[in-house]
């Protein structure tokens, strides 16, 4: 179902209804006769038992190339929009599965990579540096064994490890088609010598660089798998997967981190998720906050300030005079004299004058159907007619002034 619809009616049993009401991405409501209502709490995603598969897509049909394009920008300002690739499928478990395939076997077809681990062991004989201060407290008046570090070269680094446990968890998923699901097998295979991540650990830290180029599309896929998709192979349990993600969120954070890097070509600093006062209170408990999602400052001066929201006015359960509201409410608290409102859709650039003030409120479309490169290219736009305003506003003032 898409993510603004209203919702099916279909049968289910009590198990797979409770397990889409946990998962997080719809609601299905008892209606009787074993007939459940399932409507969309927007979230989008994909919930998959043995018997019952549910998924909820981002509206405007967006793709999950698309998807994993605004996951992983968000997740890395260093990304680049060729660095996720997906195989496009009706089903998004078999494009998950199919891609994580195609990308896995591209990184491992010139052998597992290798790197420096830096290991920290106690031995009788010395090996790379002595660990002076370990071996004071541990070992005092002891000459061995010695505590020591060195670096190994070996397949046991932080990339192989994330790559196993995507390859794992993708192979726990019910309904993998038989084949794909052997190619997961045959190339977690070939790193059965790397060490296995415990399930709920951190991803280990990597840093992309020219020697481990071959890995990046499918780390970053990895990155994407392993923070939003769970999986549980049973052991007398029910199979289950699920894949969800809060595309509110994500566009939030998606525009936050490409404006940010937009507005570097211009002069001062843009903070997101920016904290201010709303009113004069003389307790704590009295105060008013506001958080606007970016604030750009000069000269430690609020100069513009934005605000995005994935659903348009346009969508089911938006409202415009609300946002409006809510960025009038930032103007005044930061004593900015425009905001840009950016929201997920088509559309033209709209400019609202409020009455009685000289707040200029300006709603920027942002297309998420287009291309990552032109998504991309509409931000660093958004930048440039900001920042122009903001010269535009100082010139005037000067003027005024004068």
């Amino acid at each position: 179902m898409d993510e603004l619809s209203g919702g099916v009616v279909d049968k289910l049993d009590p198990e797979s209804a409770a397990f889409i009401n946990s998962s997080g991405l719809a609601k299905a409501s008892p209606m009787g006769m074993g007939l459940y209502r399932i409507e969309p709490v927007g979230k989008v995603g994909s919930v998959r038992t043995a018997s019952v598969q549910l998924e909820v897509r981002p509206k405007d049909r967006l793709g999950l190339s698309r998807l994993l394009f605004l996951l992983s920008y968000a997740g890395d300002q260093g990304f680049r929009d060729h660095s996720v690739e997906a195989v496009e499928h009706p089903d998004l478990w078999s494009a998950l599965a199919e891609s994580l395939a195609q990308l896995a076997d591209r990184a491992l077809s010139r052998g597992v990579l290798q790197g420096y681990l830096t290991v920290e062991e106690s031995l009788r004989t010395v090996k790379g540096r002595i660990r002076i201060s370990d071996q004071i407290s541990r070992r005092p008046g002891m000459m061995v064994p010695l505590e020591v570090s060195y670096d190994e070269f070996t397949e046991d680094i932080a990339e192989n490890r994330i790559l196993r446990a995507a390859l794992e968890r993708m192979g726990q998923v019910p309904g993998v088609r038989p084949d794909v699901l052997s190619r997961l097998r045959q190339l977690k295979g070939k790193l059965d010598a790397v060490t296995r991540l415990q399930s709920g650990a951190p991803l280990p830290p990597w840093r992309a660089s020219r020697m481990n180029l071959r890995y990046h599309a499918v780390l970053r896929l990895a990155e994407v798998i392993l923070r939003n998709a769970s999986a549980e192979a049973g052991m007398g349990k029910q199979q289950t997967a699920s894949f969800v993600v809060d595309m509110g969120q994500v566009f939030e954070e998606f525009v936050g981190t490409a404006l940010r890097s937009a507005m570097a070509a211009h002069p001062g600093e843009m903070r997101l998720q920016y904290g201010a006062l709303l009113n004069e209170a003389v307790h704590d408990s009295d105060r008013l906050t506001v958080r606007p999602d970016a604030v750009h400052f000069l000269g430690g001066r609020p100069v513009v300030v934005y605000d995005s929201k994935y659903k348009a006015a346009s969508d089911a359960g938006a409202s415009l005079s609300a946002d409006h509201y809510q960025l009038l409410a930032y103007c005044t608290a930061l004593r900015v004299p425009t905001a840009w409102l950016v929201y997920a859709g088509s559309g033209d650039v709209k400019l609202r004058r409020i009455l009685n003030t000289d707040i200029d409120i300006v709603e920027y479309p942002l297309d998420l159907s287009l291309p990552p490169s032109e998504i991309l290219a509409a931000v660093a736009d958004l930048a440039e007619q900001s920042w122009g305003e903001v010269v535009r506003q100082a010139v005037a003032g000067r003027a005024a002034s004068d």
